[in-house]
């Protein structure tokens, strides 16, 4: 992994002539990243975002924390003790430069050793699972990190609307519609593709379900939902 991502928090943080991320699915063409956005304060944030930040409680487990602007929030405004989690060195780094007291730099199913009353994952959270026959393995990871009723308040967007036209959805037969490949380039440099899973509320549920959740609705917002999983 080349951290672009890592890289351009650092340079906005150190004010190292950052510049916008340059972000492509395989469904989707060249948009940009402002990286002020992962930098941004509660006011600034969506309403998914916000709800989650305001239903959070106890122990709390910050999946992909970038730059840390939830764990902060929960940190500082809210007095939670709260780690941050991500898989980008740079990323944890400036975490901790900005104020955050627990930052880890590993891949949540390598994480072990504490459990939580909280797992935070926004920003697409269901984006970890990388593809839909990879639902289970993170399901089951994140149920072993959670306490006895502890819960996940997880993000995510249901792509069929960019497959259905006037007569129907056309769905692609060779793997789930929501799985795309996901391109980030950083001052020209691009880098290594991954696989970026957008799953719908319905197939969270189901898969939730069988990993011993108990799953609830929280917030819609057009094609994006909240969704609240709480461990049986």
């Amino acid at each position: 992994m080349k951290d672009l991502m890592g890289k351009a928090i650092w340079d906005y943080y150190h004010h190292n002539s950052p510049e916008d991320i340059h972000t492509e699915t395989s469904i989707s063409e060249n948009d940009l990243l402002p990286i002020a956005h992962l930098f941004r304060d509660f006011k600034d944030m969506n309403p998914i975002e916000q709800k989650a930040l305001e239903l959070v409680n106890g122990k709390v487990l910050d999946v992909g924390a970038a730059a840390g602007p939830h764990t902060l929030f929960l940190q500082d405004l809210r007095k939670l003790d709260v780690t941050a989690l991500d898989v980008s060195p740079k990323s944890i780094e400036v975490c901790k430069l900005r104020g955050v007291k627990n930052a880890v730099c590993t891949s949540i199913l390598d994480f072990e050793g504490e459990k939580f009353d909280t797992i935070l994952l926004l920003m697409n959270g269901t984006g970890i699972f990388e593809t839909f026959d990879k639902i289970s393995i993170y399901l089951e990871k994140l149920h072993s990190l959670l306490n006895e009723k502890g819960q996940i308040l997880i993000d995510g967007t249901d792509l069929i609307y960019m497959y259905t036209h006037k007569n129907g959805p056309d769905l692609p037969i060779e793997r789930y519609y929501g799985e795309v490949d996901y391109y980030l380039t950083y001052k020209g440099e691009k880098e290594n593709p991954m696989t970026w899973l957008y799953l719908d509320y319905g197939s969270l549920k189901q898969f939730a379900r069988i990993q011993g959740f108990q799953t609830e609705m929280i917030l819609r917002d057009g094609h994006a939902y909240l969704a609240q999983l709480i461990k049986n």
